[in-house]
């Protein structure tokens, strides 16, 4: 099990920056893959940046240049950075932690959201 709490939302004007963090139950290198998603009104659910166990990092390319995942081992804490935002960021913002287990099998766990509203 891991349990994920988020926070960081908020209402902030275009162009204005929002820091998101996501403090896990357990250690990162335990978890695979730790990622943002959002979701908005009307959309699908979008993976909007992720980072591996390893280190390694991708985003979505609606985000690239402008948002930033970071970990912070000894905080159990990944954060997203979000510079130049854009009323198309506005969305519930989730944080997930991705288990591989085996072969086939994979657990993933959710946080609770916070949510993003960017003003034109």
């Amino acid at each position: 099990q891991v349990q994920l709490v988020e926070s960081g939302g908020g209402l902030v004007q275009a162009g204005g920056s929002l820091r998101l963090s996501c403090v896990a139950s357990r250690s990162l290198f335990s978890i695979d893959v730790m990622g943002w998603y959002r979701l908005a009104p009307g959309k699908q659910r979008e993976l909007v940046a992720s980072i591996s166990s390893d280190g390694s990092t991708n985003y979505a390319d609606s985000v690239k240049g402008r948002f930033t995942i970071s970990r912070d081992i000894a905080k159990n804490t990944v954060t997203l950075q979000m510079n130049n935002l854009k009323p198309e960021d506005t969305a519930d913002y989730y944080c997930n932690a991705r288990r591989d287990l085996g072969w086939d099998k994979v657990d993933e766990y959710w946080g609770q959201g916070t949510q993003v509203t960017v003003s034109s």
